[in-house]
């Protein structure tokens, strides 16, 4: 139910407990309880004995640390990426946040809210739209009931929906209004440039009256991919696209002749913004300069 320092929440059936999250040397390191897993216990000592077979798994890069992985949840059928109408809105972000989605094969919902806050949300809905074609986006006041009613069909019976996005874009207020409840505290963003506080600390699952369950998370402003060579290939297709008709395989995509991309890049087809985005991903490391290109010589 929620991942603490040094111990995990478990619900158990018609209980609660708080236990070890691991016995040293029983699991593999790569396979310690993460929130949203189902785990067997032992009645007796209230210790994990085995990590279920998980159906999905989101990591990260370990912050400060590239070399290691981070879990970050299991088991998830939808994530509500998150993002506020406001200063603090980056496609940049969501587009990492999007990768991650599609990296592991979980329906990606992008949910703009504060729509109370501008005069123009169908601005920043058009520019989440340009991300990927056919990606579902939906604005709402995330303190009105009525608002978010809609988002609710993702939340059905047995259904685990992760809410990620950077602090403050409004993830703990949309779950408070999906429970009806004010049980998880909420701050104001800085007013200077609308960046949000860490109000989430840890990640917790919450229960829905419908039978669904929702994943608070902190919010995760450095987001620093793992290998994500497929993701990548879904959320940028038309740029792997356009580089497949390179006349070089190893193209660098810079001033080689015949290069697709800079002509795509020339006539319009495809930005130079979204290119500088590709290649900075490509430039930690995430995509493989030799996948950007597969025709022959």
């Amino acid at each position: 139910m929620a991942v603490h320092r040094g111990e995990i929440a478990v619900a158990c059936a018609g209980s609660h407990h708080s236990i070890t999250p691991y016995i040293p040397g029983a699991l593999p390191s790569d396979d310690h309880p993460t929130v949203g897993d189902w785990v067997l216990i032992d009645e007796g000592t209230l210790l994990p004995t085995r990590v279920l077979r998980r159906r999905n798994l989101f990591k990260r890069r370990a912050p400060g640390d590239p070399r290691k992985e981070q879990m970050i949840t299991a088991n998830i059928d939808t994530v509500f990426i998150v993002a506020s109408c406001n200063q603090d809105f980056s496609v940049a972000r969501l587009e990492r946040y999007l990768v991650l989605a599609r990296e592991v094969g979980v329906n990606a919902v992008v949910v703009l809210t504060k729509t109370d806050l501008t005069d123009t949300p169908d601005v920043f809905a058009a520019a989440v739209r340009a991300i990927e074609p056919g990606l579902h986006v939906e604005t709402v006041d995330g303190r009105d009931p009525e608002s978010v009613a809609h988002l609710a069909k993702w939340c059905g019976k047995g259904k685990t929906v992760a809410l990620m996005g950077s602090s403050g874009v409004g993830k703990s207020t949309l779950v408070n209004t999906m429970r009806s409840s004010d049980s998880i505290a909420t701050q104001e963003v800085r007013t200077s440039d609308d960046t949000g506080r860490h109000t989430t600390t840890v990640r917790q699952m919450h229960r829905l009256d419908r039978g669904g369950w929702l994943l608070d998370m902190p919010g995760m402003r450095e987001l620093q991919l793992p290998d994500a060579t497929t993701g990548i290939s879904e959320v940028f297709d038309d740029f792997i696209l356009a580089a497949q008709r390179c006349r070089f395989s190893d193209c660098a995509h810079g001033v080689e002749p015949g290069c697709a991309v800079q002509a795509a890049l020339a006539d319009g087809t495809l930005t130079s913004e979204r290119f500088d985005r590709w290649r900075r991903l490509e430039a930690e490391g995430i995509v493989a300069p030799a996948y950007l290109g597969k025709r022959r010589r």
